[in-house]
């Protein structure tokens, strides 16, 4: 066996830090994802949202394996994917903290459609039931086909760069 050159340098080790500073040069839509709890709207914020099939039509969703919001989806075996407004900036803020669910919910407009929280003022809105539930690390990934959507469109937030952003289309 002959020695071959080396026409790759070794890439420098994966820390937390380094992978965050990496993954805020990807642009991601920011959505709110929802359930019911006992009668009560969860919610929280979620970039790690994505189409997962268009045969069947699925969704899945990250969510922080101690978040309550999890614990709501896992309890009703739905959950919503609302995909938040360039200018609603100051939902992304509200639903990213562990405030006291009626707390995150107060003022807030929303109604209840095909079994999960529908918050109004949204670009589009998908309604899931839980498929599955797979372990990914810290979080853990819902999956689901969609059983309702709206899609009332306009200008996405998206977070880039470790900040909100307008993604103004026209």
């Amino acid at each position: 066996m002959r020695d071959e050159p080396n026409h790759y340098r070794q890439a420098p080790e994966p820390d937390p830090a380094g992978f965050r500073a990496a993954m805020s040069l990807l642009p991601t839509g920011v959505c709110v994802v929802t359930a019911m709890a006992a009668g009560e709207p969860a919610g929280a914020t979620a970039g790690a949202v994505s189409s997962l099939s268009l045969e069947p039509v699925m969704m899945l969703a990250c969510l922080d394996r101690g978040s309550r919001t999890l614990e709501a989806v896992r309890g009703s075996g739905r959950f919503g994917v609302n995909v938040l407004a360039a200018d609603r900036e100051d939902l992304a803020h509200r639903f990213s903290t562990k405030e006291h669910p009626t707390v995150k919910w107060d003022g807030v407009e929303w109604s209840e459609r095909s079994g999960v929280p529908w918050i109004e003022g949204t670009v589009a809105t998908l309604a899931c039931e839980l498929a599955d539930l797979h372990e990914g690390g810290d979080h853990v990934i819902a999956t689901g086909p969609v059983v309702g959507l709206e899609a009332a469109g306009g200008d996405p937030l998206v977070f880039w760069g470790g900040a909100y952003h307008g993604l103004h289309l026209g």
